[in-house]
């Protein structure tokens, strides 16, 4: 670990060598800002730093599972939910919960695979009772 005395200051953003000479350092003005209970990065423009968009791997699998189960109740390989569930080994409950992901709208799909999604959003939230109108989907997760 460098001690300040092992450090030579130099102009901000270019890069200086610590005197031992093992040691490069960079100074990258940035200033730490709380923001709805979060801190924020802003860069020197006064512009926040956008986080990178993560996909939800938990929210992907649950879009797949059910696409996957909607299309073997379709190609009536499973005549009912109870029959699917109990081959799957799952709830019923469960079941009918995620399939309901397969009436998103596509946008909304795809802000999901995308990484797009709030980062608050939860597969829980998504399992809940949403409105069938596509428009509506959204103003009904941002609440």
């Amino acid at each position: 670990m460098n001690t300040p005395s092992d450090i030579v200051a130099g102009p901000v953003g270019l890069p200086q060598l610590s005197r031992d000479g093992k040691t490069l350092i960079v100074s990258i003005p940035i200033a730490l800002t709380r923001q709805g209970g979060q801190k924020r990065v802003v860069t020197p423009d006064a512009e926040p730093w956008t986080r990178a968009r993560r996909v939800d791997s938990t929210i992907v699998k649950a879009l797949i599972r059910a696409h996957r189960w909607r299309h073997m109740l379709e190609s009536q390989k499973f005549s009912t939910v109870r029959e699917l569930a109990k081959a799957e080994k799952i709830n019923e409950s469960y079941l009918c919960r995620t399939l309901r992901l397969t009436l998103l709208s596509p946008a909304l799909i795809e802000a999901l695979l995308d990484g797009r999604q709030s980062q608050s959003l939860s597969l829980s939230q998504l399992l809940k009772v949403l409105p069938s109108i596509w428009d509506k989907q959204e103003a009904a997760l941002a609440e």
